[in-house]
């Protein structure tokens, strides 16, 4: 069965680093030749500013590492910017609220450790530790 999906921030920065904070499961979906994996240019967009900010240490161009490992990179359209102010939930991270936005127009499954997104009903979202 192939699923795609959509990584959260910091899962695309464990597994660009290979840091074992991620579990098995989530990491066999990444991997598995069958699935797409999908990184929001939200996310690309977040790494940058913490990287400037001194809140991340994160060496080269995140747009070329999506590119070294093989995914998409999910550009944000201005329907997904209005269906993320527009979600009904109160999480105040506007990455996330895009993230998820993104998610529930595409049917893409999320991979996240934010327990926050977690309890969001409206997409698939699988556990990454």
């Amino acid at each position: 069965m192939t699923v795609d999906i959509l990584l959260d921030t910091h899962v695309f920065l464990w597994w660009d680093s290979r840091s074992p904070k991620l579990s098995d499961r989530p990491r066999k979906l990444i991997a598995a030749p069958a699935n797409r994996v999908f990184i929001s240019a939200a996310s690309i967009w977040e790494i940058a500013i913490k990287r400037r900010l001194g809140k991340l240490d994160f060496d080269g161009s995140p747009t070329e590492a999506v590119r070294a490992n093989s995914f998409v990179e999910l550009e944000i359209s201005g329907a997904d910017a209005e269906a993320a102010g527009g979600l009904d939930w109160t999480h105040p991270d506007p990455f996330d609220r895009l993230i998820l936005a993104q998610a529930t127009s595409r049917q893409l499954t999320i991979i996240t450790a934010d327990e926050v997104m977690k309890r969001y009903m409206g997409v698939a979202i699988v556990a990454a530790s």
